[in-house]
């Protein structure tokens, strides 16, 4: 099992040891909103929210990525500003989280509350590939530049 070293940086609010699986099956750990007080998201603003945590991957083939908690983004409408977030093996900076409230509502605010579960964070396989450059490539694919549609509407 590859080891992470991770940093708490802000522990008043994401105490020593919570960056943790969930239960037995979980794939990623939870990422909280490191604040000290309650911050309003207006519909359609974007923000980063600091993580209270920093984390060294070292291992150049392994990647942390930051995905949203789908039920902040089905009942409430908050998601990743940028959809999904990649950590590469040698950062070592405190995660920031971008939160996007995407209701466009007047009356839709969000409210983000200290410690609050805002995002997820899975660790996945990144191979480093060789490139060697072709003036064609050995073999022309069924699709070959077919690109957005090219399997259908369905």
């Amino acid at each position: 099992m590859p080891e992470i070293e991770i940093k708490y940086l802000r522990p008043d609010v994401v105490p020593t040891g919570s960056v943790t699986y969930q239960t037995k099956g979980a794939n990623a750990v939870d990422l909280r909103a490191a604040i000290s007080d309650p911050i309003k998201v207006e519909p359609g603003q974007a923000i980063l929210i600091p993580s209270g945590i920093a984390i060294w991957i070292k291992n150049p083939q392994l990647a942390a990525v930051i995905i949203p908690r789908s039920g902040l983004g089905a009942k409430k409408g908050l998601v990743l500003g940028n959809l999904v977030g990649l950590i590469d093996s040698d950062y070592q900076g405190e995660i920031m989280i971008t939160a996007w409230n995407r209701n466009t509502a007047p009356y839709q605010s969000i409210m983000i509350e200290p410690g609050q579960r805002l995002a997820q964070m899975v660790f996945v396989q990144t191979p480093r590939v060789k490139f060697r450059e072709v003036e064609e490539f050995t073999n022309i694919t069924e699709r070959g530049t077919e690109g957005f549609g090219s399997t259908g509407d369905e």
